[in-house]
């Protein structure tokens, strides 16, 4: 019934948006992904097939983990965290505790509306079965979920995410290099009337006599097409084929990960210039929109049972008037993730026959050398 993709290195890398020229700001890192975060892997579960059970409608979704200690680091040693809501049309799991205490712990799942309750517990059965030693006890643990809506394209009610897909996501979590597009939870999603998904994206930045890197990965399914704008330039005045609706809709999950030394209010913040990144492709995030973004930081690592309150002369971080080249890095990361799912992705029929088609290439270039933002 399905294809399970987990890494790059399993499936054709697709092109990029620097692929065919164009010119984002900043120095990425070797992969431009969040894998160039020293630590954090990512896998995916991918779930496409017509041959569904019981006549249900077809199965266009899939999952997305993220590890942000990595699959042989110490899983649940907290990190800390930040979290922030542009429009609060969706769920993210987890966030009233970081919100309260500035940590979470374990893995990150995104995947589709109506599989974020399967996700949440198998990621908590996935953790009790490897219990992580050296790591303090935790009576309980609040899983990292988040969701948009596959509904134009899968039949979200039929439930097809299993325990099974989550497991095979986080088993298959790696670094390096990602597939992008139709993958892992951003398998159905649709972004700005085009095919969309999943996409990342990092960023290196001198502080301090230090290199910190910031990645992102997002999972794209908002915008309409009238609003859309790569680098400035407002492509979906130009490209008008194949429109879907003429109201805003979806949805987009961004996580941001980085290995500066942050504090939980520092790192909201960098949650909050996610938000710039995501406005930077037109969208003036709309009433139904569940735009949600969560910065967290791989440093200040401890895995005594301790982690949970350090010590205040044990925690290091940046002052918070050094931040701004972090934050514009959050901006651009995100801004360039949502482009690469674009570019990346392929045209797709889901449920009921209906047709999503991925942004033409060749249109896009076209139209950016038009106004001078094209690299070649």
């Amino acid at each position: 019934m399905e294809t399970i993709q987990r890494s790059a290195s399993e499936v054709n890398r697709k092109p990029r948006a620097r692929d065919l020229g164009l010119p984002f700001s900043g120095t990425t890192g070797p992969a431009n992904a969040i894998t160039d975060v020293a630590g954090v892997e990512v896998g995916y579960s991918t779930v496409i097939s017509d041959a569904t059970p019981l006549g249900r409608g077809p199965a266009r979704t899939g999952v997305t983990a993220i590890l942000p200690r990595g699959s042989t680091g110490p899983v649940r040693a907290p990190v800390w965290a930040g979290f922030h809501s542009l429009n609060g049309n969706g769920e993210m799991t987890g966030t009233h505790w970081i919100k309260e205490a500035g940590y979470f712990t374990g893995p990150i799942g995104i995947t589709n509306t109506h599989s974020l309750g399967v996700v949440h517990q198998s990621i908590l059965q996935w953790m009790n079965k490897r219990p992580d030693t050296g790591v303090g006890p935790y009576q309980f643990i609040l899983p990292i979920v988040g969701e948009t809506c596959d509904a134009y394209l899968n039949d979200m009610d039929a439930f097809y995410i299993s325990s099974a897909h989550v497991v095979e996501a986080l088993d298959g979590a790696s670094s390096g290099p990602l597939a992008e597009g139709n993958v892992g939870g951003g398998t159905g999603m649709i972004c700005f009337e085009f095919k969309g998904g999943t996409g990342t994206s990092s960023r290196v930045v001198d502080l301090l006599g230090y290199r910190y890197t910031l990645g992102c990965l997002v999972q794209a399914n908002f915008g309409i097409r009238p609003l859309l704008k790569v680098l400035g330039v407002p492509v979906g005045e130009h490209i008008r084929s194949n429109r879907l609706w003429a109201g805003e809709q979806g949805s987009i999950i961004a996580v941001v990960a980085t290995d500066a030394p942050l504090m939980p209010t520092q790192l909201e913040r960098v949650a909050r210039r996610a938000g710039v990144g995501i406005g930077r492709t037109g969208t003036p995030v709309g009433d139904g929109s569940g735009d949600l973004c969560l910065a967290f930081s791989t440093s200040n690592l401890s895995t005594s049972e301790s982690a949970t309150a350090p010590a205040v002369g044990n925690l290091a971080f940046l002052p918070n008037n050094k931040l701004d080249p972090l934050f514009e890095a959050a901006a651009q990361a995100v801004e360039e993730a949502i482009i690469n799912a674009m570019v990346a992705a392929e045209s797709m029929v889901g449920r009921e026959d209906r047709f999503v088609a991925a942004i033409d290439h060749d249109a896009l270039r076209k139209l950016m050398r038009t106004y001078g933002r094209l690299n070649g």
